[in-house]
Order: structure tokens, then C-alpha cells, then sequence
């Protein structure tokens, strides 16, 4: 034994795009990612961890507004490679959000509220679609991107690092948006908007 962590049978090693299930993450976003963590490579996802699963997850949650944060999927870079753990979820919240946004915040115009930050980005949008009860009325989705290490400071020019959060956020919410078949997208433009609001 030398010490060396062994490497699971089934590890691969996936740009970008091919994150999340292969369908949350374009390749604006998997640029934002280089952006971010400094790598353009990094651990493939579980095979649970997909847009669809996620989707699915909201449907069977929904209207509950008490789940919590739950994971659309994590990105990790490579074994050998410095640690960085990025944290990609979901939560439902009973309306759309309203008061100022925290200091630390860029506001950007994206679906109900998106807000940036040097190592986080949030874009909530309203769903009205085929998959989700229509009775109830609109679902308030919040998509959340987030470095999951609060001892370390971001890295990175701030304004490159908030437009970098929010391109992966807007990627994985639209893509959220059309897994659940929303209205319009829930409102939510195809490309990422990053001037602030």
C-alpha cells in the first residue's frame, strides 16, 4: 500500500457539457465552469444526478414549499487536481421573491429574480407546465449554483466570477424549464442576460 487513493472502476473524467445528465450545462456554461474552477474537465456525474431526476423530483414535491435545497448534481474536479466542489439545486418557494436583494448581490433581469455573487448565483423563475398540477397555480422554482467551501474566498476577478455563476445557473434553469415543460420557459431568455437589472 502506497497510500495512494484508489481510483473507482467506473470514474471518468467528462467535459462540461456532459455534466448533469448532458442536458443542463451548454457550452457557454461549461466555459463559466473554466471560469469558476479553472478546469475545462471534471468527475462525471452519478447517473442519478440529471435534469430529468430533478424534474421529477419538483413534480412529486410539488406544492411543498419545505423540501429544502435538494441536488440537481455536484461538480467536482478531478482526482489529482486542487478540490472544488460546486453545488447545483433545486428548492420550490410558495411566491415569487420580493424585498431588496443582499449587498453582496448583482440583480440581474432573468426570469422572476436572479442575483450573482462572487461564489453563488440564484435564478428563480415561475413554471406553468403540462407536468405540474394546473390547478395549483404557478410553481416558484429557485435554481441555485454555489461554491460549497465557506472557508475559502473566491479566486478570480469578482464581475468574471458573478457573470460565470450566472451563466451556469441561467444554463441549468433553462434547461430545468424545458425538462418541465413551462410556459414560455418560465420566462427565462436563451441566453443569459448578465448586465445588472
Amino acid at each position: 500500500m502506497d497510500g495512494t487513493p484508489k481510483t473507482p472502476k467506473d470514474y471518468k473524467i467528462v467535459a462540461g457539457t456532459e455534466l448533469c445528465g448532458g442536458r443542463a450545462v451548454s457550452a457557454e456554461a461549461s466555459r463559466a465552469l473554466k471560469v469558476i474552477t479553472g478546469m475545462s474537465r471534471f468527475e462525471a456525474s452519478g447517473e442519478e444526478y440529471t435534469i430529468a431526476q430533478a424534474a421529477a423530483d419538483i413534480v412529486e414535491a410539488y406544492p411543498d414549499t419545505t423540501v429544502g435545497r435538494e441536488d440537481v448534481c455536484r461538480v467536482y474536479t478531478p482526482i489529482g487536481m486542487p478540490d472544488f466542489d460546486l453545488r447545483i439545486t433545486w428548492d420550490l418557494r410558495y411566491s415569487a421573491p420580493t424585498g431588496p436583494s443582499a449587498p453582496n448581490f448583482t440583480r440581474l433581469k432573468m426570469g422572476e429574480r436572479a442575483v450573482a455573487a462572487a461564489d453563488k448565483a440564484y435564478v428563480f423563475f415561475a413554471c406553468r407546465g403540462t407536468r405540474l398540477p394546473d390547478s395549483l397555480g404557478l410553481a416558484h422554482i429557485v435554481i441555485g449554483v454555489e461554491h460549497w467551501d465557506v472557508w475559502r474566498e473566491p479566486e478570480g476577478a469578482v464581475e468574471a466570477l458573478k457573470d460565470a455563476y450566472a451563466t451556469v445557473a441561467h444554463s441549468v434553469s433553462l434547461a430545468m424549464a424545458k425538462e418541465l415543460r413551462c410556459e414560455k420557459n418560465g420566462g427565462l431568455p436563451e441566453r443569459p442576460v448578465l448586465d445588472p437589472a
